[in-house]
């Protein structure tokens, strides 16, 4: 019986993996504006019934796959904290990590877009419109901040709402400079502004 449930489970976590990879072939392919269900649900070969069975919406599709983008930092910045990295060097390294997985992954730009139209009230921004980088980069500065490494004059979630924001500018950004390299320079300048 045991196995018979094991191999039931293995076959809905086989299921679901297709559905988000399959989407996520579909978003790069032609943008999450333009990916319908049913586009995503004939490139995983699966009935488009099925999708109902895992997700509710290609936004909660969406969701998953950048917090999949966001575990994949959290694992590059705990693999930096055991090397014993400032809190300057770890909130710049998840910057730049962050920048590389979005500009591989631009299908979760939509994420940060929305969560932008939320930004005159941090607090009330749907936990559905986050994929929880802005959260990320605000325990890095509390971390400095702590540690007397950054500047504690201006509130965490302010300065982490600033590093949000270079990701949505940057998506806009006309420069002939690529997205990570934007990044990357703008994050150093906002570094100078905070680390004492």
């Amino acid at each position: 019986m045991a196995e018979r449930i094991s191999l039931r489970k293995q076959k809905k976590f086989q299921a679901r993996q297709t559905i988000l990879n399959a989407a996520a072939h579909q978003f790069k392919l032609v943008g999450f504006a333009n990916t319908s269900i049913a586009g995503i649900m004939q490139a995983a070969g699966l009935g488009v019934g099925t999708f109902y069975n895992y997700f509710g919406s290609k936004e909660e599709v969406l969701l998953t796959l950048a917090k999949n983008l966001r575990a994949q930092v959290e694992k590059n910045i705990s693999a930096a904290c055991e090397v014993n990295q400032t809190s300057s060097e770890l909130l710049e390294r998840c910057c730049v990590c962050a920048a590389e997985l979005i500009d591989e992954n631009r299908f979760i730009l939509p994420l940060f877009i929305s969560a932008s139209e939320h930004s005159d009230k941090p607090e009330q921004i749907p936990q559905s419109l986050s994929p929880g980088f802005r959260e990320l980069f605000e325990e890095i500065i509390l971390r400095g901040q702590r540690g007397g490494e950054f500047r504690d004059d201006v509130p965490a979630n302010i300065i982490s709402e600033m590093i949000h924001s270079i990701y949505q500018t940057t998506a806009f950004s006309k420069l002939e400079i690529p997205f990570t390299e934007n990044i990357r320079l703008k994050i150093k300048i906002l570094l100078k502004g905070i680390v004492l």
